[in-house]
C-alpha cells in the first residue's frame, strides 16, 4: 500500500484498536451515574447539622416547613 511492510501495518492496527478500546472504556466509565451520599440541591443544605442547630437556636424547630 504505502510501502510499509505488512507487519508494521498490522502492529499499527492493533495499537490503534487498543487505544480506541481504552477510550471507549474511559468514556463509558465517566457516563455512569454515581450514587449520591447526600441529597441533591437544597435538601442537602437543610440536612446539614449546622443548619439544624441554627434553626433550633432561632426558633426551636428542627426542620423548616415544606413549602409548595
Amino acid at each position: 500500500m504505502d510501502g510499509q511492510p505488512r507487519s508494521e501495518r498490522l502492529r499499527s492496527f492493533v495499537i490503534g484498536g487498543l487505544v480506541g478500546a481504552s477510550a471507549v472504556l474511559a468514556a463509558a466509565r465517566r457516563k455512569r451515574p454515581r450514587a449520591r451520599a447526600t441529597p441533591p440541591g437544597l435538601a442537602a443544605f437543610e440536612d446539614a447539622p449546622c443548619f439544624r442547630e441554627t434553626l433550633q437556636r432561632e426558633g426551636g424547630r428542627s426542620r423548616p416547613p415544606d413549602y409548595p
